[in-house]
């Protein structure tokens, strides 16, 4: 099993895909070396064939006959010795005179076995009638050669000088062979440096693997340290920040798991204790049944608002419809001075279009409107109201209740939770906030609360009118809530949670006061 996790863990394949790399282009880069050393031979070759008939042509052309002080002129054998025993040729080359067919001199003296006086080179060559350069295959090699004729009257001479290319080209496959040597050493030892690099490098990442492993549902707190700025610390960030998410949403689970049973155990024990005891008096029976109904009734009401939380997550959670903003807020106005007998009032009221879900928002606001009758007496105020600014729609719910404790403010709205003023005054599950922030946010929007203990409160719902994007991921941490509280400054009047005289006040963003 070791053998097996090394061969084919990422460290192998990292180091696997080095020495591929390495020997490929040690081979490409061998190949091109070769070549390119073979063409600078050819080059030099070339260079010295031709400066040797050059020699030759100044020579034919102005050389002097140093036995009669003139020029050569048709005597083309004083011609070729002259210039053969003043010139010496390179190694592998070979200076020869061809005169009327034959071999008339050379230098050196001693030619190689494949250019005997009666082989067909000899023969081709002794019939050129124009400069030729060409090759020859023997037995020795490629043949590279230059011939130059000169015609003398009755005299056909050929100059023709010769290089076997056969010990470049191996000194060319010898220098090739100590690279590749070289190669293999070099690739043996950077791989094993590799093999060193790359554990290096993946170490944050096995740490990662021991940390996943050794996490369960109670061990989320724990963080990977991270080091660097390269990919692997980039992953490590990231690993910590889902860590952080998902102790957040198991956190959530399990508080909504406790409180969900605490609010469905009190109805069922209140149900089960009643149906013991019913007796056989009518009276008492009536009395049960409709005590039973109402709890009943409770628990019909919170399941459903789970069941609603549970789908504002959803694409199709909205019916998206123009709505006339004027009209909505008297509707709603209307349908909230029949919640309870409080002195209601109808603040501004905007003139425009929203595309929006007109039931949700009637909802949120309604929620909204039941929540201060609970926080009210009579004879308090509750107004209501709508303004279109900045392209955002503001509906807000104002009362001069008992107000929110600035410590509650960003916790009541997360499920299940209660003011502490005056907490049991509603026998609701403590969810309708909750479903007004995610009726909000469905809406691309948020909720502001403005509140001061014993001052009031007012709820905003504020909605942008550009167009909703689907789908949307809402809830948790990421949700737009803000919220403010003012102790000093004016109170303000109706409109205040839409951008009203606000006085000193702190708000709440994404990461806290602000």
């Amino acid at each position: 099993r070791i053998y097996y996790k090394i061969l084919f863990s990422l460290r192998t394949h990292i180091v696997i895909g080095y020495v591929l790399l390495m020997l490929f282009s040690s081979v490409i880069g061998t190949f091109l070396i070769d070549k390119f050393l073979f063409f600078q031979v050819e080059e030099r070759i070339k260079k010295s064939l031709v400066q040797e008939i050059h020699e030759f042509r100044m020579m034919a052309v102005d050389g002097i006959n140093p036995d009669t002080h003139k020029p050569f002129g048709g005597d083309l054998k004083n011609m070729f010795k002259l210039f053969l025993k003043s010139n010496i040729p390179d190694d592998d080359e070979f200076l020869v005179a061809i005169l009327n067919g034959k071999v008339y001199r050379s230098s050196p003296l001693a030619l190689p076995s494949w250019f005997k006086l009666d082989s067909p080179m000899v023969k081709t060559l002794s019939q050129v009638k124009t400069a030729e350069e060409g090759e020859f295959l023997t037995v020795d090699g490629n043949v590279i050669y230059l011939a130059q004729p000169i015609i003398r009257g009755k005299n056909h001479g050929v100059f023709v000088v010769l290089h076997a290319t056969a010990g470049e080209r191996q000194e060319v496959i010898d220098a090739v062979f100590v690279i590749i040597k070289v190669s293999v050493v070099v690739i043996i030892i950077f791989s094993c440096l590799a093999w060193v690099v790359a554990g290096h490098v993946l170490k944050p990442l096995h740490l990662l693997t021991n940390t996943t492993r050794s996490i369960g549902e109670t061990g989320l707190t724990q963080r990977i340290p991270v080091k660097g700025a390269d990919e692997i610390a980039e992953l490590t960030t990231t690993f910590n920040e889902m860590l952080a998410r998902l102790e957040t949403a198991f956190s959530s689970q399990r508080d909504f798991i406790n409180d969900a049973s605490h609010e469905l155990r009190t109805p069922i024990t209140i149900i089960r204790g009643h149906l013991e005891l019913l007796g056989d008096d009518p009276q008492e029976r009536k009395e049960t049944i409709e005590l039973v109904i109402d709890e009943l009734d409770r628990m019909s009401r919170f399941v459903e608002d789970l069941l609603l939380l549970a789908k504002s997550e959803q694409p199709d959670f909205l019916n998206l419809e123009i709505v006339e903003v004027h009209s909505l807020t008297l509707e709603l106005y209307a349908k909230a001075k029949a919640l309870a007998p409080r002195e209601w009032r109808l603040d501004t009221m905007a003139s425009g279009r929203l595309q929006a879900d007109r039931q949700r928002l009637t909802q949120a606001i309604m929620n909204l409107a039941e929540n201060a009758t609970h926080h009210t007496k009579d004879g308090d105020v509750i107004s209501l109201g709508s303004d279109l600014r900045n392209n955002q729609v503001r509906f807000w719910v104002r009362d001069t209740g008992e107000g929110i404790l600035l410590s509650d403010q960003r916790r009541i709205f997360q499920r299940f939770a209660r003011g502490s003023i005056n907490r049991r005054r509603s026998n609701g599950a403590g969810l309708g906030l909750s479903i007004v922030q995610a009726i909000a946010e469905a809406h691309n929007g948020w909720v502001e609360l403005f509140s001061r203990p014993r001052g009031g409160s007012t709820f905003t719902i504020v909605i942008p009118l550009k167009p909703i994007p689907k789908p949307r991921q809402r809830g948790g941490r990421n949700s737009f809530f803000h919220s403010s509280n003012f102790w000093q400054g004016r109170k303000g009047r109706g409109g205040q949670g839409a951008g009203g005289d606000e006085g000193d006040k702190k708000t709440w963003g994404r990461g806290g006061f602000s």
